[in-house]
């Protein structure tokens, strides 16, 4: 379990820090005084991975996640991993097992907590040397507990204030170099847009009255555990490559793996539009550029991001 708090620790105390020389400096630096430069606020990212077939909805407390990472899983199915940042909820699930992909995806954070229900013994290794703080129920048992309206597996919730994880009011989409603002020019209007993967399916549909796309998933259009839709402002389709890894699930199946070091090509939907951009990361340990036609980088809508990660 997680005890230390060092990151947190550190942050804390540089901001005291930062607040303290302030103080002390008058900002137009007359009297002698030098002014001093406030450190800007770090994201520190909980990422959970969450269960999405059909016998786990609703999720509950995925509208609070900054980022809504959408990957292909065994046998053609979806799983999910969000990533928390600026809101926290009290509860969050139902939780489940890590997987590869995930690892790459986290590395685009900066030491973040990945808090998942287990991984098969081969990933294990992968996931300790990960630059993350993995926290499955054995490193955490009381932030973990199993509900009783739903059967197992699909039924195991975390309590992220038992970590302890707390909100930091720093949005995790910025803190990898997305930056919201106006619509960039161009773009083509839709109403919405629909991916599939060999056993699963998401629809976003655009709604002029809540500003967001819609989620559907598999025909059945996402709610939240107390029943409202779920929405995201922005949703990127990044198309990767997708093959078979070195690991298996119990009933044999392959697990697939997404590559998101690299580039490609993907759509943007925001404000009703969808606009054609280049994707690129050229190192694990670096973000992802989503650039426009033109070379610019792309702009977001404020709110929710949904990235789907789409089989080229």
């Amino acid at each position: 379990m997680r005890t230390s708090g060092t990151k947190r620790s550190a942050a804390a105390a540089l901001a005291a820090l930062t607040l303290v020389l302030t103080a002390g400096c008058d900002s137009s630096g007359e009297g002698g005084k030098v002014p001093t430069t406030t450190s800007a606020a770090r994201a520190d990212v909980l990422a959970v991975k969450i269960d999405n077939v059909a016998a786990a909805r609703p999720p509950t407390g995925l509208e609070k996640a900054d980022i809504v990472y959408v990957e292909q899983v065994e046998a053609g199915l979806s799983r999910i991993l969000a990533a928390y940042s600026s809101d926290v909820p009290s509860v969050i699930g139902p939780v489940r097992s890590a997987r590869e992909t995930d690892l790459e995806l986290l590395r685009q954070f900066d030491e973040p907590t990945l808090a998942y229900s287990g991984a098969q013994s081969a990933l294990r290794p992968s996931i300790e040397a990960a630059p993350l703080d993995a926290l499955p129920p054995s490193k955490a048992p009381n932030a973990y507990f199993r509900s009783g309206d739903r059967a197992a597996p699909h039924n195991l919730y975390l309590r992220p204030a038992k970590i302890p994880h707390a909100p930091t009011g720093v949005n995790a989409a910025e803190d990898i170099g997305l930056r919201f603002a106006a619509s960039p020019p161009g773009g083509t209007p839709v109403n919405g847009r629909t991916v599939s993967y060999p056993s699963a399916r998401f629809t976003f549909t655009w709604s002029t009255d809540r500003d967001q796309w819609l989620v559907s998933m598999d025909g059945t259009p996402a709610r939240t555990a107390s029943g409202d839709r779920l929405g995201a402002a922005t949703v990127v389709l990044q198309n990767v490559d997708v093959r078979d890894s070195r690991f298996r699930d119990r009933g044999g199946n392959t697990s697939p793996f997404s590559a998101t070091v690299g580039s490609g090509s993907a759509a943007v939907l925001r404000d009703g539009t969808s606009y054609d951009v280049a994707w690129e990361r050229n190192t694990a340990e670096s973000a992802t550029d989503f650039t426009t036609q033109d070379g610019r980088p792309m702009t977001f809508a404020t709110g929710q991001i949904w990235i789907v990660l789409v089989p080229k």
